[in-house]
Parts: C-alpha cells; structure tokens; sequence
C-alpha cells in the first residue's frame, strides 16, 4: 500500500486542499455553498489522489490479493455513512458539520495507520480528532473550523511526503 500509493501523501494533501476551499467558500459564499464544497471535492479526493500518484510514478493499485484492498473499502463504506450523519447534523444544527466532519477524517486516519503501517497516521487523525471537539465545545466559526481541518493536513501531507518509502530498486 505505501509504495502504490506514495505513503498517502497526495490523497491528504488533496483532502487538505478541499477543507481549505470550503473554508474559503464558507467565508466567502456561506456555509450552504461550503457543505457541498467538503461534500463534492471530497468525492473527488481518491481520483484526483490517483492521479497524483500516478504523475509521481508510482501504480497507486495493489494485487487483488492484498488484504488491506478490503480494510481500505470498508473504511470507505463507513465514510460514506459517517458523510451522510454529518450532513443530517448539518440540517439540525449548520455549524455541527465541520466538527462532524473532521471526526470522521481523523477516524479515518487511524485506520490508514493499518492499511500503511506508519505511526503518523495515528497522529495525524488523533490531531484532527482533537481539533474536531476543540472546534465543537469553543463553536467555532464555521470557516475556521473547516480551515483548522485543511492546514492540520496539508502540514500532516508534507510530512508524510517527507519520509516516503522509497521504491525497491
């Protein structure tokens, strides 16, 4: 999974990225319009991550065999429910979403712990965690929680950057 997958590195860095526009949209455009901002560009963070992966010459797909291919789609299946709580959060209380939301990234993030084996990702979703209740017992403005959620990653993607496994010559 680390070398098809550059570590994980482009997928936070792209997730980080959308956190960031929806910040910027939410302050800009409301948090209406930032809700679908986190919503669409995080269903675009694996194909863009791809891609990504892909430019940096590696596979970014593994042997069917891999058993990790199964953690990784379970882990998306809760993901995908855990969006759908956040957004009926969203339509009790709009500034639940982003605190909703950056829960289920970090919790997330401790499962790629696994499906990586690197000890950063139970950093990494530990901060984002941390950062989630901070942002959801201080109420937080909704940008700044959704802009908390995408420096903490995009400043996590360096670092895993920085200590990517090396591809066996």
């Amino acid at each position: 999974m680390r070398l098809a997958y550059y570590d994980g590195a482009p997928g936070i860095l792209v997730s980080g990225l959308v956190w960031i526009a929806a910040a910027l949209v939410c302050d800009q455009l409301g948090i209406n319009k930032a809700v679908w901002t986190l919503l669409i560009g995080g269903a675009l963070i694996h194909p863009i991550g791809i891609i990504l992966t892909k430019a940096a010459g590696r596979p970014a797909k593994t042997s069917k065999a891999n058993a990790l291919n199964q953690l990784a789609m379970a882990s998306t299946i809760w993901l995908i429910l855990c969006c759908a709580m956040a957004y009926g959060l969203f339509l009790l209380k709009p500034a639940l979403f982003f605190p909703a939301m950056m829960a289920t990234i970090g919790s997330r993030y401790l499962i790629f712990a696994t499906i990586f084996g690197r000890p950063i990702f139970w950093v990494l979703g530990a901060s984002l965690i941390v950062a989630a209740n901070l942002a959801f017992f201080l109420a937080a403005p909704p940008a700044f929680a959704a802009g908390l959620g995408g420096l903490i990653e995009v400043l996590f993607a360096f670092l895993v950057f920085s200590k990517v496994s090396k591809p066996a010559a």
